[in-house]
């Protein structure tokens, strides 16, 4: 009995250890440390459960659901594990599956007042998306908020707001639950039939409403918009947006000062016009003697974005820019970010180069704090706006025909070429599976060959399956974004694989580095720059994100 007496001592003093290195958000070692306590005592319920926290703090989702499942199995009364993994499903967007999680932690533990509130709130989470997914219209039946706006006239004046029939209708049922539940108290079987006949009339009322008039607000309905005198900010002349605008916009933005909405409008729509034209997989050709730029994840960090211009200077046609993908979630100036970048795209278009990335999308945009941020800066419209620009982004990009940039990464079948990523239907929201998805999601792993995801969505790939992919489309390089790395960056794969990450000290905590990369053309060898998080006001990461899963972060 001595050496595993002698085993399970290790494994405390190793999560202990464990313990010390996340609280100072070291988590990749706290991580090691778990995984060294679990394999002298697998037996433990808190070794995987601690273990699944560390990998929600970095995201690994799809790891810490899996290491939450363990802890549940080793004891079925350990409510941690419940808890643990209906926090990775609601990250996750899996609302159903984690109001089951959190029912059982209530089970477990009906007098802790944080399991009920927890609860109440994925409860709430789950009867929105019911509602949603009750009223939503058919693909073939949706209209373009897009096409339903002149920037020349769109109207914001007495009275005027555009709001779609869904957005209408939901808040509608929303409103009318919430009043029924209330009203009926403690008369389930009564308030459950309530509840359902209120759901029936709005969705009818919602497809009346829709066939009576698919578009109630079209060009010609819109009422003219004058700019108020009193607006002191950055004015558009005309249809042309110049340098001068952009510097004066970023300085308002520095200031916490807004651009007028119509202006906005202007930049979002016509940023769409020129992204819907492209391709999905865009070439971008560098001449000889002239440099060219890639960033990674920014994830709303303004005052970053800043100083990445001060230190490598602004996009122009001689300082081009490839922004890989995240512009926007977690941090709270994500409005500040896009308009900044989509300003550029407008002002020279081979000056900006835009990238989709896994953030790019209404499911996180909805769970990290862009839709709440879009609707507290600009208004409902600008929501569904942003969400039709998104889908016209390119996935990936190939500079002189020697360098891959995708967000996230590659496949998880071989023989995939150039062509099949060009001919990529992109204009909808990423799908759960196949090549639009893996481009958006994947990770490199140390390990060769194929293994599952650690996020739960995509797939992690080795050395041998970068190779093979750049020997089968005569490409040198892989560049991809998507994950935190403490210096900014990390080179892989024998130096066929670069990560690199833009956003320094992510949410205020990580720590890390902020990175960026300068190619020269002809040789195009990378020229990696780090830097490190400025200041920025207080507001703070995920302060526009749901309730919920502010309640965890």
């Amino acid at each position: 009995m001595e050496p595993e007496h002698s085993n399970d001592s290790q494994a405390e003093q190793l999560k202990l250890r464990a313990n010390e290195a996340f609280k100072a958000h070291k988590f990749g070692q706290a991580i090691d440390l778990y995984t060294q306590a679990i394999e002298l005592n697998s037996k433990n319920a808190v070794y995987w459960a601690n273990r699944a926290l560390a990998h929600t703090k970095l995201e690994e989702y799809g790891s810490a659901i899996q290491d939450a499942t363990k802890a549940i199995e080793v004891d079925p009364k350990y409510s941690k594990g419940y808890y643990r993994r209906g926090a990775a499903y609601l990250a996750m967007g899996k609302f159903k599956d984690a109001l089951k999680d959190f029912q059982q932690v209530k089970r477990l533990c009906p007098n802790d007042p944080d399991a009920t509130k927890k609860l109440k709130e994925c409860e709430k989470a789950v009867m929105k998306l019911k509602f949603e997914e009750a009223i939503s219209v058919p693909q073939s039946e949706k209209r373009s908020v897009a096409d339903s706006i002149d920037y020349h006239s769109v109207g914001s004046g007495p009275g005027y707001s555009y709001v779609s029939t869904k957005v209408t209708a939901v808040a509608a049922a929303v409103a009318l639950m919430a009043v029924l539940v209330v009203y009926m108290g403690s008369r389930p079987a009564t308030g459950v039939v309530a509840a359902a006949l209120a759901t029936v009339l709005v969705v009818l009322g919602t497809f009346w409403w829709g066939r009576l008039n698919l578009s109630f607000f079209t060009k010609s309905q819109t009422v003219e918009l004058e700019v108020e005198p009193q607006y002191t900010g950055a004015r558009i002349e005309g249809d042309v947006v110049t340098l001068d605008f952009v510097k004066k916009m970023m300085d308002d933005f520095k200031n916490q000062k807004n651009l007028h909405k119509r202006y906005a409008y202007q930049i979002v729509l016509q940023t769409r016009e020129m992204l819907r034209s492209l391709p999905s997989l865009v070439d971008i050709e560098v001449p000889q003697g002239k440099h060219f730029t890639v960033c990674g994840d920014v994830h709303g960090q303004f005052y970053d974005l800043l100083n990445i211009f001060e230190l490598n200077g602004l996009p122009s046609e001689d300082n081009p820019y490839l922004f890989n993908g995240d512009f926007v979630d977690r941090g709270s100036f994500s409005v500040e970010v896009i308009l900044t970048l989509f300003a550029f795209k407008c002002m020279c278009p081979s000056a900006m180069y835009l990238s989709r990335g896994n953030h790019e999308s209404k499911n996180m945009n909805k769970i990290y704090g862009f839709e709440g941020e879009v609707r507290s800066k600009l208004s409902e419209t600008f929501v569904e706006l942003f969400a039709e620009v998104f889908c016209c982004l390119p996935l990936a990009h190939v500079i002189n025909g020697k360098i891959f940039v995708v967000h996230g990464g590659l496949f998880s079948v071989d023989g995939v070429k150039l062509s099949d990523i060009r001919a990529i239907d992109r204009f909808c929201e990423p799908p759960e599976e196949g090549l639009m998805c893996e481009l958006l999601w994947s990770d490199p792993q140390p390990q060769p060959g194929r293994g599952p995801s650690k996020r739960g969505v995509g797939l992690s790939f080795g050395g041998d399956v970068t190779k093979r992919f750049l020997q089968e489309n005569n490409l040198e390089l892989v560049v991809r974004s998507h994950e935190v790395k403490d210096e900014g960056y990390e080179i892989e794969h024998d130096g066929k694989l670069i990560t690199v990450f833009s956003a320094p000290n992510y949410c205020d905590q990580m720590g890390n580095k902020g990175a960026f990369i300068r190619f020269q053309a002809p040789e195009l060898k990378p020229n990696i720059v780090t830097f490190s998080a400025v200041p920025h006001p207080d507001i703070k990461p995920m302060a526009y994100a749901n309730n919920f899963l502010r309640m965890f972060s």
